[in-house]
């Protein structure tokens, strides 16, 4: 039995490499294999900080028995669900059409051609409350195989139409979003305005009524509203993810509006989340999710994506509103990122498993007896009370997930810091999560905007230098120039080797705006050459028909996801929607240099979710928050001057901390812009203004009178 998995670049996938199951990686030597033997696929697939993966793996993958079974009957193909999030989302779709619902560990029987017949999720050793065992499993597919083909392949037929017909537009808020509609009546349709449905005489008209996007903004928060948790925080109830992106919506439209509504709930929801259990009191950063409707107890796991996202949102709060509580997330989730998950090449590993030794919480939750240990008895009794340790516990075993219930008084914050330093510590010497190292593209790019802007904002110049770390890594590793001269991303690597997954939509979106910011934080403009290239692929590669974008490369889709999907999704995930993504992107990159295609890609690719917004709002929070960019203009700032004058430091700063929706920064020396070939198009023509430092704002079509004045600047960003 060859073990293949061991040479895999996936942790998740060298996790399994010692089992007694011949697994394969998905590819076509395994679904040539499954022809030779003329045995179904049978399809794993999980990541690497899944409880619920461990424990499959535990009970069956590991069991000599059931291995013998899945290897007499079956070609066995293990996939990590952060290395094809392609593949994933095609059999996820299909799990969901045959079982009303989907998870991880996902498992799908397949036709040797990969046509999924019978999917499901976690199966048990033996027969559970009504769930078949794994074995039972086994035999009865096995069974069917061999006795009853023709109705086997009709299945696999019939279940491929349905997962085609029930993709598309709205199909991602069917599954995952619970908000209802507002008075049932449609909403104006925000990309009717100007087509003419002639592309060329379309070219120079507006992609989207920008009365109508209005429209469905205010629509959409009032449907927002129904499903706000004004007690705890949130949206709905229990399990509560941080909606990261509806909570950036909120944040914009607050912002340019000056709603209430709209920051009373993001105000709501952010301090809720950091006082809760999903925010790692002592360490930083969050969690994957919390898995009651308090935010008390969390599941485990901590993300990359979500704390990339989460440090972006909670700097905006504090851009916004100045609130301490927001300042202090951002700087202890920026030191998570930069502790706990960056690699020795400069970038970010994508997770750390919710399980310690088998024990999920182990590293992370505290008794009283334990914190006096560490702290003494007056401050471990002190810690308890702010921290919400109890004798009785609130997790299990008489142990407390850490939670900053109540204060602590501003004039304690210098002690609680103190409890703090002290207690990671003393959690260093504990057994530690395991940690995936892998990188993935779309989050890294993610945790370089996200640590280049906070760098920017709070002036921490050592988070600019870890974004810049990592996007070296991107640019370095990751990137290719393919055989039709357009540059390629691949998904991930590890330990500096790149893997053979290529990239998503989601990565050259990601990448793209995380390279972009960049280049407008260090006036380095060779960034924004970077995101510009990637941005060309998506528009020569991911073309959907209609105005949407594909989540796979035309010429790298795999057959058996091209067969399973439908149209473009627009659901949001825990980090935004790759198609809204990537008008964001796009949208920036216009503003930096005045391309109306890449202006009118954009918006076009907000028309279908802005469609659904007014229904499913939660569904939809980056294409909403994208929109408030086009609302705003957005904002173009271009700032000249000397690297070294204080003049443009000072524009600069007063940029970055403007509260404008989707601001694009560019800066740079008019010298050396004038005899650069990767310097924007903002910066050209920009002189200095009576040989001082200037910034040049444009706003819809529209600039300003340059100026050379800090408070001047900031008042026409207001």
């Amino acid at each position: 039995m060859a073990d293949r998995l061991a040479r895999s670049t996936s942790p998740y996938l060298r996790q399994h490499a010692g089992n007694p199951v011949d697994w394969w990686e998905w590819g076509p030597d395994a679904l040539a294999e499954a022809r030779r033997r003329d045995v179904p696929l049978l399809v794993s697939i999980g990541y690497a900080s899944c409880h619920w993966c461990h424990v499959m793996a535990h009970e069956s993958f590991e069991d000599p028995e059931v291995a013998a079974v899945m290897n007499r009957g079956f070609v066995n193909i293990k996939v990590d669900r952060e290395e094809r999030p392609d593949l994933d989302a095609a059999y996820m779709a299909a799990t969901q059409a045959m079982t009303g619902q989907g998870g991880w560990p996902m498992t799908v029987f397949a036709t040797p051609d990969g046509d999924p017949f019978f999917c499901g999720t976690y199966f048990p050793p033996v027969p559970v409350a009504g769930r078949p065992s794994f074995r039972q499993v086994l035999d009865a597919l096995s069974r069917t195989w061999r006795e009853r083909r023709d109705e086997v392949r009709a299945g696999a037929a019939e279940l491929l139409a349905a997962v085609g017909g029930a993709a598309g537009p709205g199909a991602g808020a069917r599954r995952g979003d619970g908000a209802g509609g507002t008075d049932g009546s449609p909403p104006p349709d925000p990309g009717d305005a100007g087509r003419t449905g002639d592309p060329a005489a379309d070219a120079g008209s507006p992609a989207l009524d920008l009365a109508a996007v209005a429209r469905v903004g205010d629509l959409a928060l009032t449907a927002l509203a129904d499903a706000y948790d004004a007690e705890h925080g949130g949206f709905g109830g229990a399990p509560k993810f941080p909606p990261s992106p509806l909570l950036e919506w909120l944040l914009r439209r607050a912002a340019r509006t000056g709603d209430e509504r709209a920051l009373a709930m993001a105000g709501g929801t952010l301090s809720a989340m950091a006082r809760g259990g999903m925010a790692d009191q002592v360490g930083g950063g969050f969690a994957r999710y919390s898995v009651d409707a308090t935010w008390t107890v969390p599941h485990f796991e901590k993300m990359l994506e979500d704390n990339a996202m989460l440090l972006r949102v909670y700097a905006h709060w504090w851009r916004l509103t100045g609130s301490d509580l927001a300042r202090r997330v951002v700087e202890g989730t920026a030191e998570h990122l930069l502790r706990d998950l960056r690699t020795p090449e400069g970038g970010f590993a994508s997770s750390l498993d919710a399980d310690t030794a088998g024990i999920e919480g182990a590293t992370y939750v505290w008794t009283p007896a334990e914190l006096t240990a560490v702290l003494g008895p007056e401050d471990g009794a002190w810690a308890a009370d702010v921290l919400g340790v109890t004798p009785a516990g609130t997790f299990e075993s008489g142990a407390s997930v850490l939670t900053l219930r109540s204060g602590p008084d501003p004039r304690e914050e210098v002690r609680l810091e103190r409890v703090r330093r002290a207690l990671l510590r003393a959690r260093a010497t504990r057994p530690q999560p395991h940690r995936d190292d892998k990188v993935v593209a779309a989050w890294n790019g993610l945790a370089v905007a996200a640590l280049a802007e906070a760098g920017a904002v709070l002036e921490r110049r050592e988070w600019v230098a870890a974004a810049q770390d990592a996007a070296e890594l991107l640019h370095r590793v990751h990137t290719l120039q393919g055989g039709d001269g357009l540059t390629r991303l691949a998904r991930t690597s590890r330990d500096g080797a790149v893997g053979t997954a290529p990239g998503v939509l989601a990565d050259y979106a990601a990448v793209a705006e995380g390279w972009l910011v960049l280049g407008g934080v260090t006036g380095d403009h060779r960034w924004a050459a970077r995101g510009s290239a990637l941005l060309d692929t998506v528009l020569a590669r991911f073309r959907a028909p209609g105005h949407g974008f594909r989540a796979t490369a035309d010429d790298q889709t795999d057959p058996v996801v091209g067969r399973l999907a439908g149209g473009p999704d627009v659901a949001d995930g825990p980090s935004p929607n790759a198609g809204a993504a990537a008008a964001g992107a796009l949208l920036m990159r216009a503003a930096l240099t005045g391309s109306a295609t890449d202006r009118q890609a954009g918006e076009l690719a907000l028309a279908d979710p802005l469609s659904i917004a007014h229904r499913h709002p939660r569904a939809v929070g980056w294409a909403l928050a994208v929109a408030e960019a086009v609302l705003d203009g957005p904002r173009e700032v271009a700032v000249v001057g000397r690297a070294d004058d204080p003049g443009r430091v000072a524009l600069v700063r007063t940029a970055a901390r403007a509260t404008a929706p989707g601001l694009v920064l560019a800066q740079g020396d008019p010298d050396e812009v004038a005899g650069s070939a990767d310097a924007v198009g903002l910066l050209r023509d920009r002189p200095l203004v009576g040989g001082r430092a200037a910034a040049y704002v444009c706003r819809g079509f529209v600039c300003d009178r340059p100026t050379t004045d800090p408070a001047e600047l900031r008042a026409s960003l207001a």
